[in-house]
């Protein structure tokens, strides 16, 4: 350090701030980088302690006499006592008190003695200095929820396909397969190019079987909610109950206790038939015609609900027989087994087995997109309540409720579960809301990744305990996330609308400082396929042909 030799000193001191003057800026810097986001120490008079904090902004003061002085405001992070940082504390220098710039050694050691090498994870360098690499805890970082927003061509595809490669790459010994689980639920086709050895699912391999869905699902996919018809209603419950019940392979008594939620298989052809059936009765009077043309004939009358199922018979046909939902209402889905359905969503196939899954949702029709997402995401929540119920029940005495958790991303989430009150995303709500609740007391965790922020359920949002938040550009994200985190962050929120790609600020409780960092970029062949597309050089390209027919096949399966 320069120590006496730099004309620099603590002038005020604020609940959440430092305000420093300094007499000539290119001597106080003394070759280390200085910018909004540099560190800061200020020693106490017994050198005991250092408080360390971070630039906010800088400003210039004219005296009368035309002597300039530089001004910093500065963000107070914690102390170093005894060579270990503390965050927060209550050593704030009473002014006057020296002041310097953080060497790379003391900002370095900050960070590096913040975690233990078995729970280090990385993936990112400090912006400022990129010799500086920053470690978080691993176990603090997965087992809270995680939120990482940015607008578009902020790099937050990259940072979730980072921490992915960084997590399911950080094995241990000599294991072949790590025990790290991963489900993406990818709406843009974005992760495939990512994880080669990925376990992936799209619409052409998706089967999830309808009879797991709960009351409210099937209520919402068969039924018009619009027309709170009672009718279909009683009928459709009535159906299903009775069609569990001939499926169910128990005893009679606990067929009694059977419902319209049990997990139990029914036919939907065979409620359809009953609702035609429903629709269409006529009922023997028991008396026939005496005369006329009827003569001798049975008289009959219509069944209370004759004519009235009509819209509901329609629409649950329709539903059966769109080919674009085989993948939740078909042949298949009759047949798949509950067992075989979390063995392919948690990749434990016998002929494959993966750390990742990723669920490419581009196919799946928008109006079933909620219902599809809530029902694999109840499927993780409830695979590990009741696999934490079977662990703690034969061992009262385990500390670990769930060892094999389980982390869910939600790329663009505000599509599952926006800030909306509408019934098309009641269902993925509902689910998420849970997870968000629960789940990390059962080993399922969220990883939110949204350029809109603004426009996801606050419910859910503000039970992320870790973000990266990367430069946002839209005022209503920005004032969403900045209500929704800490207020000692001072100034270095307002850095997200300048952040450049791949920066981002790293927030939570897995990181010993709030900080601006640097994503690490991905591996060229590992990247996720989110690039710009470069119009203007393809635009100067030779004009190009594409196969239209080939185009009407794949658009009119």
């Amino acid at each position: 350090m320069i120590g006496k030799e730099i004309n620099a000193e603590v002038i005020g001191v604020y609940p959440n701030k430092v305000k420093i003057s300094v007499d000539n800026l290119n001597d106080f810097k003394a070759g280390e980088s200085l910018k909004v986001g540099s560190y800061i120490r200020i020693p106490s008079d017994d050198g005991e302690t250092i408080l360390i904090s971070v630039i906010e902004s800088f400003s210039i003061e004219v005296s009368t006499e035309g002597k300039r002085k530089h001004l910093i405001d500065a963000n107070p992070l914690g102390i170093i006592k005894d060579g270990k940082f503390i965050r927060g504390g209550d050593s704030i220098a009473l002014p006057p008190k020296e002041a310097e710039p953080a060497s790379t050694r003391e900002i370095n050691d900050i960070y590096q003695s913040s975690v233990e090498l078995t729970k280090r994870l990385e993936f990112s360098s400090l912006s400022t200095n990129s010799a500086i690499r920053i470690p978080l805890d691993g176990n603090k970082f997965f087992n809270k929820h995680i939120a990482v927003v940015g607008s578009t061509g902020s790099g937050k595809s990259h940072t979730v396909t980072k921490i992915i490669q960084t997590a399911v790459n950080g094995r241990g010994g000599d294991y072949s397969l790590n025990n790290s689980h991963v489900v993406i639920f990818d709406i843009h086709s974005e992760y495939r190019s990512a994880f080669s050895d990925a376990n992936f699912i799209d619409v052409s391999n998706l089967v999830l079987p309808y009879w797991l869905l709960t009351s409210e699902e099937l209520e919402e996919l068969f039924l018009d909610s619009d027309s709170n018809d009672h009718n279909q209603k009683f009928i459709f419950r009535e159906s299903v109950v009775e069609n569990r019940k001939l499926n169910a392979k128990c005893s009679d008594v606990d067929k009694v206790k059977i419902h319209f939620d049990s997990p139990i298989f029914f036919d939907l052809n065979n409620v359809l038939n009953s609702a035609k059936s429903k629709n269409e009765e006529v009922i023997d009077t028991g008396e026939v015609y005496a005369s006329g043309a009827k003569q001798g004939l049975a008289k009959t009358v219509q069944g209370s609900l004759y004519g009235k199922l009509t819209n509901f018979v329609n629409r649950l046909e329709h539903k059966i027989n769109d080919s674009r939902l085989d993948f939740l209402l078909g042949e298949r889905s009759k047949k798949i087994s509950f067992e075989d359905t979390i063995r392919n969503l948690l990749s434990y196939q016998e002929d494959k087995k993966s750390n990742v899954t990723i669920i490419d949702l581009s196919g799946v029709p928008f109006e079933v997109l909620s219902i599809t997402v809530s029902l694999i995401s109840r499927l993780m929540f409830e695979y590990g309540y009741y696999y934490k119920k079977i662990r703690c029940d034969s061992n009262p005495n385990e500390k670990i409720n769930n060892d094999t958790p389980v982390l869910l991303v939600y790329e663009e989430a505000h599509k599952y579960v926006p800030n909306s009150d509408l019934v098309k995303y009641r269902a993925s709500k509902r689910s998420i809301e849970r997870i968000a609740k629960e789940g990390s007391k059962h080993g399922v965790t969220l990883l939110l990744a949204s350029q809109r922020p603004s426009e996801i359920s606050e419910t859910i949002f503000s039970q992320c305990n870790n973000f990266v938040a990367m430069r946002l550009t839209n005022p209503s994200d920005q004032a969403y996330v900045k209500r929704l985190l800490p207020d000692s962050l001072g100034s270095l929120i307002d850095t997200m609308p300048s952040l450049r790609a791949g920066e981002a600020l790293l927030i939570g409780e897995s990181i010993v400082l709030p900080s601006i960092v640097q994503i690490d970029p991905c591996d060229e062949n590992s990247q996720p396929s989110s690039s710009d597309i470069p119009y203007w050089e393809l635009w100067k390209k030779e004009w190009k042909t594409f196969d239209i027919d080939k185009i009407k096949s794949e658009w009119f399966k």
